[in-house]
C-alpha cells in the first residue's frame, strides 16, 4: 500500500509541476518515473521474500534434530542470559539483520550462477566464535584426512569456549572426531557427553548374577583350554556366591576364593573379578566379543565401572576388555554409544602409569585415523600415547622378566626413605616408569613399547595351570611374535631392551624370526640389544629352585633357566650363530650383589659369567634393580640412553 501511495503522489507532482505545453509527458518525465517505481518496486519484492523465507525458516521442524534425540537421551538447552552486557543494542541487532540479508543475496547469486556458495559465509551472521564452532565442526567431517585431523586439533587446542559450546561439539561431533579428541594431550573432559544413564536394576540382583548370566550366554565349547578354565572357575564362584545367598555356610580352597565365610561377608567384589578375568579371556577370541556386544555386555561393564570407582582392579580389567573389543573395527560404533569414548578421555588423565596405558591402548585401537597398528592384548604403548605431529623414526621394545610386568620392571629404583632422606624429599618426581617418562622427553622421535605376560617362581600360583607347555620359551615366542607384528614392529628400525628371562625370550623370538620370510623385516631393523642381567648359561635361582623342587614346586619357566638345561644351551648357540652375521650392536649389564628372596635367602641370581654377550659392564646392584636406574642422570639410564642413541644416530641425529 506504501509503494502505490508513493507512486501516485510522484504522478500528481509531475503533473503540477508546470504549465503544460504538449498533450504527451516527455521521455525524460517517463524515464524519471520508471526508476522511481522500479526501484521501489524491487526493494519491496527483495524485503517481501525476506520476511517470507525468514517466516519459513522459524516455522521449519529440524527433523535431523529429531532423528539425533532417537539415538541420544540429552538435549542440550541454551539459557537466556540476564546479563545486560550481553546484549549489545540496536546498533548490534542492526548489523545482525544486514549479515543475514547479504547471506541471502549470496546465496540466491550463488543459485542463478551456479557456483559453489563459500563455507565462510554460511555463518555469516553469527558470533566470531560461533562461526569457528561450526566451521571447525563441518571440516572435522571433510573427506580430506589433512583438513579433517587439523580441524580435531583445531578444535581440542581451543579453552575459552563456553560450556554451552563445549556441549554443542559434544552433541554434534561424529565418532571419529570424538576418538580424535579424546587422543588429544591436555583435552578438556567438556568435549564429551557423559555415559548415556542405565536402566535401574532390582535391589535384590546383584551384579555378578549379570555376570554370570553374561558368561553362560559365551560359547563354552571348542574353547581355548585357558579360556575353559578361567570361565568355570568364575562360574564355579558365583555360583557358589548364589547358594550363600539362599542360605548355609560356604568353603572352599584351591584355585577359588582362599577362605570361609558366613551369609553376612559375601566378597561381591572378588567374585566379580573373576568374571572380569574370564571375560577378558573370551575377550581375546573375536567371536566372543560379538556376542558380549549382543549380550549389553558393554553396558554391563559400564555399569560396574561406574560403581567401582574404588578398585582400580576391576576398573583395570574392565578397560583391558574394552581395548580387546576396540581390536574389532566392526564394533567400534557400538562401543562410543555405550558411552566409552568419554571414560577413557579421562582415565587417560590418570597420574597412574598403568591405568592410563590401558585406556591409551584402547583408544589407539579405536582411533583409525592416525594409528594404523593394531595392539593386542599384553602389548603397551608408552610413548606416544596422544596424537602428535612428530614423526616416528624408531621403536624401542622393552620385555621384562621372571615376575615382572610391563610396567613396574621398569621403575625408578624404590627410594628408602631412612637412608636417603634428600631421595624422599623429591619423591614427587619419582618416576613409576622411566621409559614413559625419561626416555620419551630424551627421545621424542621414538615410538616406545611394553610388552606383558605371565611368568611365575612356582606352579603353585599359576593362573592358568591346565598347559604347561604355554610358559615355555618357545610357546611364548611364537605368541609374542604374532602380537608385535600386528603392532607394526619390523617397520622401523628397532631396539630391544630385556631384563632376566626377557632376554632370553628376546634371543628366541629373533632366532624364530630369522626362520620365517614373514618376519624378516624384524631381524633386517634390529638395530641394537641391551639385557639387564641375562641369565644367557642359566640361573642360580634354578639350582635353588629345583633342589627344594618337592616343596616349591618349580615352574615350567624357571626350570628352563637351570645351567643344565638343553633348551637354553640350545637356544644361546643357535642366537651366537644367528648374530655373527647381522650388524647389530649388543650390550649388557651385569648385577655384582645379591639379592634377597624372603627374608632368609640370599642369592647372587644371574653370575657376571652367565650375563656375558657382547659389551658386559657390572653395575653394583642386585637382579631386581639392575633396570630400575637411581634417578635420571645416575650412570645406568645415560648409558643406556647413549647406546640408543648411539645405534639409532641415522635416524633421531642428536
Amino acid at each position: 500500500m506504501s509503494v502505490a501511495a508513493y507512486c501516485i503522489f510522484c504522478y500528481r507532482q509531475i503533473g503540477t509541476s508546470g504549465p503544460a505545453t504538449k498533450t504527451h509527458l516527455p521521455w525524460n518525465d517517463i524515464r524519471k518515473i520508471a526508476k522511481v517505481t522500479g526501484s521501489l518496486i524491487l526493494g519491496g519484492f527483495v524485503f517481501i521474500t525476506y520476511e517470507v523465507l525468514s517466516l519459513k525458516k522459524l516455522l521449519q521442524i529440524d527433523t535431523q534434530a529429531i532423528h539425533q534425540e532417537k539415538l541420544k537421551s540429552y538435549v542440550y538447552i541454551r539459557t537466556t542470559s540476564v546479563n545486560p552486557s550481553d546484549y549489545q543494542g540496536i546498533t548490534y541487532h542492526a548489523r545482525k539483520e544486514i549479515h543475514k540479508a547479504v547471506r541471502k543475496i549470496l546465496e540466491t547469486e550463488a543459485k542463478i550462477f551456479r557456483r559453489p556458495f563459500s563455507e565462510q559465509f554460511s555463518t555469516f551472521d553469527g558470533e566470531d566464535h560461533e562461526c569457528a564452532l561450526w566451521l571447525l565442526l563441518k571440516r572435522s567431517q571433510s573427506e580430506d584426512k589433512e583438513v579433517r585431523l587439523q580441524a580435531v586439533q583445531d578444535l581440542a587446542n581451543n579453552s575459552h569456549w563456553h560450556d554451552y559450546q563445549y556441549g554443542t561439539v559434544a552433541q554434534t561431533c561424529d565418532q571419529r572426531t570424538a576418538i580424535g579428541l579424546a587422543r588429544s594431550k591436555d583435552i578438556d573432559l567438556r568435549f564429551f557427553l557423559p555415559p548415556p544413564p542405565l536402566p535401574k536394576i532390582k535391589n535384590d540382583y546383584p551384579i555378578e548374577d549379570e555376570l554370570r548370566l553374561l558368561l553362560v550366554s559365551l560359547p563354552q565349547t571348542g574353547l581355548d583350554p585357558c579360556v575353559q578354565y578361567f570361565t568355570s572357575l568364575a562360574l564355579r564362584e558365583s555360583s557358589q556366591t548364589l547358594a550363600a545367598q539362599r542360605g548355609g555356610l560356604w568353603c572352599f580352597g584351591g584355585n577359588g576364593l582362599p577362605y570361609c565365610e558366613t551369609l553376612s561377608k559375601i566378597p561381591s567384589e572378588t567374585v566379580e573379578l573373576f568374571c572380569l578375568q574370564a571375560l577378558v579371556q573370551h575377550s581375546k577370541v573375536s567371536s566372543h566379543c560379538d556376542k558380549i556386544e549382543a549380550k549389553g555386555g558393554l553396558q554391563l561393564l559400564q555399569r560396574i565401572y561406574q560403581l567401582r570407582k574404588d578398585s582400580a582392579k576391576i576398573q583395570r580389567n574392565i578397560i583391558r576388555i574394552i581395548g580387546n573389543m576396540a581390536l574389532d573395527e566392526r564394533l567400534h560404533s557400538s562401543i562410543v554409544r555405550a558411552g566409552w569414548v568419554s571414560v577413557l578421555a579421562e582415565v587417560m588423565k590418570s597420574p597412574h602409569v598403568i591405568q592410563s596405558s590401558h585406556a591409551s591402548r584402547a583408544l589407539a585401537n579405536l582411533d583409525r585415523d592416525t594409528v594404523k597398528e593394531k595392539y593386542p592384548d599384553g602389548v603397551y604403548v608408552l610413548h606416544p600415547q596422544y596424537r602428535s605431529s612428530q614423526p616416528i623414526r624408531a621403536d624401542i621394545l622393552f620385555v621384562h622378566g621372571l615376575l615382572g610386568a610391563a610396567f613396574k620392571t621398569w621403575r625408578q629404583q624404590d627410594i628408602d626413605r631412612r637412608l636417603d632422606k634428600k631421595a624422599s624429599e623429591g619423591e614427587e618426581d619419582y618416576s613409576q616408569c622411566w621409559p614413559k617418562t625419561w626416555l620419551a622427553s630424551d627421545c621424542p622421535a621414538l615410538r616406545i613399547i611394553s610388552v606383558e605376560y605371565d611368568t611365575h617362581l612356582s606352579d603353585w600360583k599359576a593362573k592358568c595351570p591346565v598347559e604347561a607347555h604355554r610358559k615355555s620359551i618357545a610357546y611364548r615366542s611364537n605368541e609374542l611374535l604374532d602380537k608385535l607384528r600386528a603392532a607394526g614392529i619390523g617397520d622401523r628400525p628397532l631396539v630391544w631392551v630385556s631384563h632376566s628371562m626377557g632376554g632370553l625370550l628376546v634371543k628366541k623370538m629373533l632366532v624364530d624370526a630369522s626362520k620365517n620370510p614373514e618376519m624378516d623385516k624384524i631381524v633386517n631393523n634390529t638395530r641394537g640389544i641391551i639385557f639387564y642381567s641375562v641369565p644367557h648359561h642359566g640361573s642360580q635361582l634354578a639350582e635353588y629352585s629345583i633342589n627344594a623342587r618337592y616343596l616349591l614346586f618349580p615352574s615350567v619357566e624357571v626350570k628352563e633357566l637351570s645351567k643344565d638345561s638343553p633348551a637354553l644351551k640350545e637356544l644361546n648357540d643357535d642366537f651366537l650363530s644367528f648374530a655373527k652375521d647381522k650388524k647389530f650392536s649388543v650390550l649388557s649389564f651385569a648385577e655384582t650383589l645379591p639379592t634377597h628372596i624372603g627374608s632368609m635367602i640370599k642369592l647372587h641370581v644371574v653370575p657376571l659369567e652367565s650375563a656375558r654377550i657382547g659389551d658386559l659392564i657390572p653395575v653394583d646392584v642386585n637382579h631386581l634393580n639392575i633396570c630400575k636406574p637411581k634417578k635420571k642422570d645416575a650412570f645406568l639410564y645415560q648409558r643406556t640412553l647413549k647406546f640408543i642413541q648411539d645405534v639409532l644416530a641415522q635416524e633421531i641425529g642428536d
